[in-house]
This record gives C-alpha cells, structure tokens and sequence, in this order.
C-alpha cells in the first residue's frame, strides 16, 4: 500500500496543501517549524486516530477555523480508496471512505502506517503513558474494532472515577456503594480483553524485535519485553514501587497456571476498593499497565546508552512494520521517518537505511537533506511555512481532492 495523494484543509499550518506521492523513498525537506512533520502527522493519524506530539485533536485545527480535513489516496495492487477524516472544534469528528459517510474509527481498516520520531526515545526512556500508547496504537491498526472498545474503556472508566470521587467527598463506606459493582462489570468486560490482546501483541512483537535490533547495531544484546499488569500488583505509575514485581506470566504458561485475566482484575477490584475511596480513582486496569524493556536482562531504563535507548526505540517501529506487514491483506504500511536521521550517527543511518528500503513506501522528513542516506534521497518535496513550494506533480490523477464547503 502506498500513499498516492494527499489533501489538507485547515490542518495545523496549511490552510491548504495538495501533493502527489509515489512509491518508494521521498523525503520532505524544509526548516524547522515550516510544516513537515504536519503532513506526516496528518498520514499517521488515519491510520491510528491519533497524533504522536499531541493527545488532543484542538491542536490539529488551524488557529480560527472550525475544522481540519484530510484526504487521502491510498493505491495498492491497481485500486484506490478515498479516505476522508473532518477534525471539529465543536462535535464528533466526520469520517467517508470513498464518499460514502463511515466513522472515524473505519478509517484504520484501510490506512496502515508505522512512523518513527524523535518522540521514539520516550517510548524507552519516558512514562508507562508512553508504552501504553505504542502498544495501543498497534493495536488499533491491526484490530480496528479495538477503537471502539478503547473508547468504551475509558468512558467507564471515567464514569466510575466519578462515582469514587462522589464517594469519597461523602464520606461513604464500601458497603454503601452498590452501584459501583455496576461499574466493575463493564470495566473488567472491557479491561480485561484490552489486556489479553496486549499480551498477545507482545508475545508476537519478541522475535521480530530481537531481529530488527540485531539489524541495526550488529549485535545481540537480547532485547525483552515483560508485560507488567496493575491486576497483579504492579503499580508503574507509581514511582514509589518496583514495576518489575508486577511482571505477568504470558502465553500457555498462564493459561495453565492462572485465572483468566477476567478473574484477576475482578479480584484486584474487590481487594482495591478501600484504597481506591481514599484516593478517588481506579487503580487497577490496563490504563494503569506498563512493558518492561529489557537489554541483556537489565531494565533499559535507567541501565541502556542513549545509542541502545535509540536502537530499542527504532527495533520497536520495525518490528511494528514486521507485524503489519505479515498480517495485512493491503500489503506494506507506510514507513514515515520524521526527522530520524538527524539524530543516528552514520553507522546507524545506514543501517536503519537498509532495513526499510524493502518497504513500498518510505516517506522521511528532514531539515537537511544531507542528513538522509543517498539511496533514500531520489525524490524531495520542499515545505515552507506551510507552503509546498517543489514538488512532484501528478497530472494523471483523477480523484480531485479539493475541500467541499459542506465538510466531509
């Protein structure tokens, strides 16, 4: 799959931009600040429903307008699919696949993409928050339905902090809050298969991540991932306790020896509940879950250079793209490398250069062209506060992608 043309209407700093891609390497070239990385962003979204800089879709919109559109082309094995998302200041966000109306979380069955960013050392060096949010935007593209349930997940989760806040500002005990036990049912109906299909995601992502490490430095320092559920103890977001006590045994291991995952966050609930009164949240659930990444059987937090964080970081995209690739009935995800290769030294860069050469698609932003390897640099657009100043043009292409006064 690859991205053909790419429409933005008040999204960022474009109040407009039109361009055409085609497969392979093209790199985006231009100063900081002029916009890059916004094109970029607007593909990764599609296919994640999210940003990878901001948490919330206000800071997508341009300064004064009502809503961002973007469009976009996706080609694979001769055929197109329009893919239309509007981002509203005010109201739920619009979505049509080939102008026919769908919702926003369709839009991940069609748009795969995998994008590597300087962000990328947070996921080793960073918050739980951080991990959670990789592993869940993985998710997404490869489950799409996951979406919704995400979604449900966190309106319960909502509500029933709610519920405990009420609680604790009344005074009430335990045994006077029946409807909380309301609220745990649907939490762990939808916890607990979040949960599950993370462990799973983890268990999948360890041999291509051992491999694409061993791509990029040569060496094999064994790099691990060790899921680490708040349901059995573990608190990471507590800086106070060892999150690497709260490690999960996974695949047949704790289908034999465990109760399902169901089980264990209903239990930790009921053994939670007086904690949770007094503080007024809900302290077990995937939102509180954690992945442990490990060098050489050391926690690379705290113990890996700033070049192994860097490789564990890039080792996760790849493996990311690995999976995708596997799995997807549209063929390669997009890669996007946003301002990468700035920050790789040169044994790196190349090496980083060969491992995504085999993918259809490669889009590389940059703010010197110098820094991407030859091989990646045959075809350059060049962006200027919010401008597409050169680039190449596609004069056979015949879906318009213009902005309709209507929205989508």
């Amino acid at each position: 799959m690859h991205v053909a043309r790419l429409s933005l209407t008040d999204y960022r700093n474009y109040r407009t931009a039109e361009l055409a891609f085609e497969p392979g390497a093209t790199v985006i070239v231009g100063r900081n600040g002029q916009g890059k990385t916004n094109l970029v962003e607007s593909i990764g979204y599609l296919a994640t429903l999210g940003s990878h800089r901001v948490s919330s879709d206000q800071a997508l919109i341009r300064a004064g307008a009502d809503a961002a559109v973007v469009r976009a082309v996706l080609t694979h094995g001769g055929r197109e699919v329009l893919l239309e998302l509007q981002l509203n200041r005010q109201g739920a966000n619009r979505a049509q696949v080939n102008r026919a109306a769908a919702k926003p979380r369709d839009l991940p069955r069609y748009a795969h993409t995998v994008l590597f960013a300087p962000e990328d050392l947070a996921i080793v060096r960073g918050e739980p928050s951080v991990r959670r949010r990789m592993l869940d935007g993985l998710l997404v593209q490869r489950i799409p339905r996951l979406a919704g349930v995400m979604a449900d997940y966190e309106r319960v989760l909502k509500q029933r902090n709610s519920l405990l806040k009420s609680a604790r500002a009344r005074g009430l005990a335990a045994a006077q809050l029946t409807t909380l036990d309301i609220w745990d049912e649907r939490l762990v109906g939808l916890g607990a298969e979040l949960i599950d299909r993370r462990l799973e995601l983890v268990d999948e992502l360890r041999e291509p991540l051992a491999a694409a490490y061993r791509s990029i430095v040569d060496a094999d320092h064994r790099p691990e991932l060790q899921p680490v559920l708040s349901i059995d103890g573990a608190d990471p977001d507590d800086e106070t306790t060892d999150a690497a006590s709260g490690r999960t045994a996974t695949g047949l291991e704790a289908a034999a020896d465990r109760p399902s995952t169901a089980e264990r966050f209903a239990a930790a609930l009921t053994a939670l509940r007086r904690r949770e009164l007094e503080r007024g949240v809900t302290l077990a659930g995937p939102h509180r879950d954690d992945v442990l990444l490990l060098l050489n059987g050391l926690p690379a937090k705290g113990y890996a250079s700033h070049g192994e964080s860097w490789s564990f970081a890039l080792a996760l995209r790849l493996a990311s793209a690995e999976l995708l690739r596997r799995d997807s009935a549209t063929g390669d995800p997009v890669l996007v490398l946003d301002d990468v290769f700035a920050e790789l030294d040169r044994r790196r860069r190349e090496r980083l250069a060969a491992a995504i050469g085999k993918y259809e698609q490669v889009l590389i932003t940059a703010a010197v062209l110098e820094d991407v390897p030859e091989p990646l640099a045959g075809r350059v657009i060049h962006i200027d506060a919010g401008r597409v100043v050169d680039a190449p043009t596609d004069p056979g292409a015949d879906v318009t992608l213009e902005a309709e006064a209507s929205g989508v």
